[in-house]
């Protein structure tokens, strides 16, 4: 077996989806100099409504005062809003604002007009086995990772109920804070409701 050039190929890839599908984009729809962490933070709050600062934390596996900071940009940006917790009055809720809604759809829409020519020159059964082999190939590598903290967000926010990586990692941070989330003690939906 080759092992460079699996790895050549694989930085490869690996590059050309971080510079061309997410960096180049973000830069061509964000009128803002946002990091990608800062949107995967945007694109996971429009995802399912209002969170608290120390969600945001543990599903970014960051401490409460980096969220915080980051947060702040995207707050000072208008691309989030903070609110107060009708339930809990310590508390701060924060919610994607209108532009921030339109900048994550912005990017999904040219992500999926870019993707969609380079996949002309597939067809359906060859993408479907490349999509499984990447999976396939990506939990091996995290099988030699210790994950050391639930954080995970290795889908960039595309997240799947049942996710394989989640799965091989001991399940999906963001998905049990929205499993949490659901519903509370009293059955009622949280402040804010889930999208």
């Amino acid at each position: 077996m080759d092992f460079v050039k699996l790895l050549r190929h694989s930085h490869i890839f690996s590059s050309a989806v971080r510079d061309i599908l997410e960096t180049q984009m973000l830069q061509e729809v964000s009128p803002f100099p946002l990091s990608l962490s800062q949107f995967h933070i945007l694109k996971l709050m429009s995802i399912n409504g209002d969170h608290q600062v120390g969600e945001v934390a543990d599903f970014l596996g960051v401490s409460a005062p980096a969220a915080t900071k980051n947060i702040d940009k995207l707050e000072r940006l208008g691309l989030v809003v903070r609110k107060p917790n009708k339930d809990d009055r310590r508390a701060t809720l924060l919610s994607v604002s209108p532009l921030g809604r339109k900048l994550v759809m912005s990017y999904e829409e040219l992500k999926a007009a870019r993707l969609y020519p380079a996949l002309e020159e597939f067809d359906e059964e060859e993408i479907e086995a490349f999509a499984e082999l990447l999976m396939r190939f990506s939990l091996a590598l995290f099988k030699l990772e210790n994950p050391g903290s639930a954080f995970c967000l290795r889908c960039s926010a595309y997240l799947q109920d049942g996710c394989p990586v989640g799965e091989a990692r001991g399940g999906c941070p963001y998905e049990e804070i929205c499993d949490a989330r659901k519903m509370e003690p009293n059955g009622r939906v949280p402040v804010g409701g889930v999208n």
